[in-house]
């Protein structure tokens, strides 16, 4: 039994005006969401959709997950930052220093992402969304490896790394130390092979915790990776 990624999704409070900038952004079609809020297929191999989920959440800090964007040339890292520019996105600093040469910006709701310089070795092959980079810790990386099915590609000095069997997008931890929960994030979206409630209670055993509103409106079950960041387990449909 295991549990398929469904989505990644985004807090949004404007669902639509957000999905507007990341389909302009990534060149990615709309899809029907059988759930609340906006989907985007996500066009890679590993399999998941882009969500975004509205929510009144107010970002307090630096977001916890953000996305790595992929060139393969200084021309098309230009021409993606460019674009991401023209569609509303600000530059945003990080702490990554003047000589950084990967670009920091922020999408109009402030969520974070990276627009890599070409020749990063570690991607290669991944696609245009490179990554999705967790600051987490090496605990919360061996549970997502657990729960997904999806095998560890990278450990060591507590850094981690898992890959979908089929490729794609590489969802990635720093180790500590753990930076603030900053409340409006990114969020992590399953789909259970089979009964829902038997997958809940598998996750649970695997240290997930159950959250006080441990349901949402759409029969979906709240809980917390060992991190304590917030994932659904959906219904299947």
């Amino acid at each position: 039994m295991s549990s398929r990624l469904f989505a990644i999704s985004f807090d949004a409070h404007q669902p639509e005006r957000l999905a507007h900038f990341w389909s302009g952004v990534l060149g990615l079609e709309r899809a029907d969401d059988r759930y609340d809020g906006v989907a985007l297929l996500s066009g890679n191999d590993a399999g998941y959709r882009l969500g975004f989920r509205p929510s009144q959440a107010q970002k307090t800090a630096q977001n916890r997950l953000h996305f790595d964007l992929t060139s393969s040339s200084l021309e098309e890292q230009q021409e993606t930052v460019a674009r991401a520019l023209d569609l509303g996105a600000r530059h945003a600093d990080v702490g990554q220093g003047p000589d950084a040469s990967h670009v920091v910006l922020a999408d109009p709701e402030g969520n974070e992402f990276c627009v890599l310089e070409p020749g990063n070795d570690f991607l290669a092959g991944c696609g245009f969304i490179g990554a999705l980079a967790c600051d987490g810790s090496q605990a919360v990386g061996y549970f997502w490896s657990e729960a997904l099915g999806w095998p560890l590609v990278w450990d060591q000095d507590e850094e981690t790394a898992i890959q979908s069997p089929n490729g794609g997008t590489k969802i990635t931890w720093g180790g500590p130390p753990l930076m603030p929960d900053s409340d409006k994030d990114l969020h992590f979206d399953l789909v259970p092979d089979d009964d829902q409630q038997a997958e809940v209670e598998r996750l649970l055993s695997l240290g997930a915790k159950r959250l006080d509103s441990a349901h949402g409106g759409d029969g979906s079950v709240l809980l917390a990776d060992p991190d304590g960041n917030t994932f659904r387990v959906l219904t299947r449909r």
